[in-house]
């Protein structure tokens, strides 16, 4: 990683922060969200630092570190009356246009893969095409809840759609990883979630876009 041009970096830095504050504003100005997800990053910042994750032959993988804590809130959230009702108080509006962060992350993964950190297969040359929820985001936004042009099942179907393309990246860089478990991208695998800061990808971003899908998903079942 020390070889990576320091606008990599940066920019993905700033995606990470403005996926924090589209969410922060989505909570109607939670403080108590804001200093949960703040303490998470400086916490995953201080391991991706420290090389923690780079030791990827330990059984359970220390990955899961990124992974698991968010599932879990996230499944706990659905399942208690006080996480439904937290649910309840999101603006779907700011949960739809968080979805632009998407557009700059798949730059920094293309960047990524000409840097040797992440091999093709996880940008939009390879098997990505999340992108198109980035690109696709804003347009829904303003026909949607702007112009209110768009009906429940259009917006249901969207979301449904974005989410199968998260999934599917996600799924493809957990087996692009050095882990022992590893099926894809021998050749030049997926490093660069291993180091700070692009740990924050499956720590914080990725948990807050799959978030925002199933609070949408669910607020148009219920309407």
């Amino acid at each position: 990683m020390q070889n990576l041009p320091v606008y990599v970096s940066i920019l993905f830095a700033i995606t990470t922060l403005l996926t924090v504050i589209l969410f922060f504003k989505a909570t109607q100005s939670s403080k108590t969200t804001l200093i949960i997800l703040l303490v998470w990053l400086a916490l995953q910042s201080m391991l991706g630092l420290s090389g923690f994750y780079s030791v990827t032959d330990t059984v359970p993988p220390r990955f899961l570190l990124l992974l698991a804590p968010p599932i879990i809130l996230i499944f706990s959230l659905f399942i208690s009356p006080k996480g439904r009702r937290f649910m309840d108080g999101l603006d779907i509006k700011t949960l739809t246009l968080l979805h632009i962060v998407r557009i700059p992350v798949e730059i920094v993964l293309f960047w990524l893969f000409v840097h040797n950190t992440v091999p093709e297969l996880m940008t939009f040359e390879g098997r990505n095409f999340d992108i198109f929820s980035g690109i696709t985001a804003p347009i829904v936004f303003y026909f949607g809840f702007v112009k209110k042009r768009l009906n429940k099942k259009v917006l249901l179907a969207w979301n449904v759609i974005c989410l199968g393309l998260l999934i599917n990246i996600v799924t493809n860089a957990i087996l692009s990883a050095p882990f022992p478990f590893q099926q894809f991208a021998f050749d030049q695998p997926n490093t660069a979630v291993l180091y700070f800061p692009f740990n924050w990808l499956p720590a914080c971003v990725v948990p807050l876009v799959l978030f925002s899908h199933l609070v949408a998903i669910r607020w148009t079942l219920k309407r």
